[in-house]
């Protein structure tokens, strides 16, 4: 039998493996390599001669991505999808501002709102959300909607609703303004906004690794069928996780609310449900369910966060309107990466698909190099060839080394 020495041994080497295994340590290794690329290809060394505000404004975005990106971590891991965050966000924004405008129009006007009123505001706007999640999972249990359906059907009613409801509210004009300059102060302190953030992440860490709930979704997501002939209720589940994630866009809309000092629900978080799905899975929340996990989802907030603002840095003007392709590069580098194992053993250029995605791909990473530095007082033109040409011939030489591979 082994010695007593050599079991704490033999666990502790499992647990350290468990540990750099996993997809939390891999976001952290990867985090810091982006910051020092970004350090050494940031002409103006941003990182080092002002960190301070830098590492402010990086998470300040990725508290803010934060709150409805874990909403979307409990759904995936339950086996389900919500677009409809980003409406909800919108929605929200524009439900807090009505009230308080309805409830105490003077105060409103005169920048001075009641106190009570605020309060019965956010009670309010969080009952919508809550509204909102239970609706989404009406349409799923009850009416039998794909979520994808379902909530793609409530992406798209819920902003135009909000539409409707600002231009009643404010007798047909587009936004409602906030006036209240103290109650905007510290409704968007960064400080008590991170504070919250860390408590909503805690609870919900929690509730998805250590109570009978969390184990319960995690069930339901890996096979429905079989956590239901186990007796779960997997309704109420599916209720449950859809009202968090509404919930938890619900306090984004609010925060956003005062951040932007108005409530534009044509424009409000638009487009921002796919980054909140976008962190999750980069976190390591599996799109087929079963598999997620809230440490990792906030991790994915601050690295895709962080690669947003070192494309800013490195680039300059305009680097957000390439935003959505980076966000799509790195969603497909993570699940290829940390959720489909290593790489180098993986087979992707030995079918004709592989081989006629090899132009395409080199082509991509040409064009790439010239809109993110065609405006740099270095850029030549030949850049973007060699840069595709360089492309070709590595990826034409895995293609050569998997195929090889693949004789033998």
């Amino acid at each position: 039998m082994p010695s007593r020495r050599e079991t704490v041994k033999t666990l502790l080497i499992m647990m350290l493996k468990r540990i750099l295994g996993g997809v939390e340590i891999k976001l952290v290794i990867a985090w810091i390599f982006v910051l020092v690329v970004t350090t050494l290809l940031d002409p103006n060394r941003t990182y080092v001669t002002n960190p301070e505000s830098t590492a402010s404004l990086i998470w300040r975005n990725t508290v803010f991505l934060g709150f409805f990106a874990i909403g979307s971590a409990v759904i995936i891991t339950s086996g389900g999808i919500d677009l409809s965050s980003g409406s909800v966000i919108a929605l929200s924004a524009t439900v807090f501002s009505s009230l308080m405008m309805l409830l105490d129009p003077d105060g409103f006007r005169d920048g001075e709102i009641s106190r009570g009123v605020v309060t019965v505001a956010l009670i309010g706007t969080l009952f919508v959300g809550a509204m909102v999640g239970t609706l989404n999972a009406w349409l799923i249990t009850a009416v039998g909607l794909p979520p994808f359906i379902a909530t793609l059907a409530t992406m798209v009613g819920l902003r135009s609703f909000a539409r409707g409801l600002v231009g009643t509210v404010t007798g047909n004009r587009s936004q409602i303004d906030m006036t209240d300059t103290a109650l905007r102060d510290s409704l968007k302190d960064l400080t008590t906004v991170s504070i919250v953030f860390m408590l909503f992440a805690a609870a919900i860490w929690f509730l998805m690794t250590f109570t009978v709930v969390g184990r319960h979704l995690h069930a339901m997501g890996g096979n429905e069928a079989a956590a239901r002939l186990s007796g779960i209720r997997t309704d109420r589940l599916k209720w449950l996780a859809y009202v968090i994630g509404s919930v938890s866009a619900s306090i984004v809309g609010i925060i956003y609310f005062a951040d932007q000092g108005s409530a534009k629900p044509d424009i409000l978080a638009r487009g921002y449900e796919l980054n909140a799905i976008a962190a999750a899975v980069i976190g390591g929340c599996s799109l087929s369910g079963g598999v997620g996990s809230i440490i990792g989802t906030v991790l994915g907030c601050l690295f895709l966060r962080t690669v947003i603002d070192a494309v800013n840095k490195i680039v300059g003007t305009g680097a957000d309107v390439y935003e959505g392709m980076i966000v799509g590069i790195v969603v497909v580098m993570a699940v290829t990466f940390s959720q489909r194992g290593t790489a180098i053993g993986r087979r992707y250029f030995v079918s004709p698909i592989g081989w006629a995605s090899i132009p395409i791909l080199s082509t991509l990473a040409g064009i790439s190099f010239v809109l993110f530095f065609r405006d740099k007082p270095w850029f030549v033109g030949m850049h973007a060839v060699v840069i595709g040409g360089v492309t070709a011939g590595c990826l034409v030489l895995r293609s050569w080394l998997e195929m090889r591979g693949q004789k033998t």
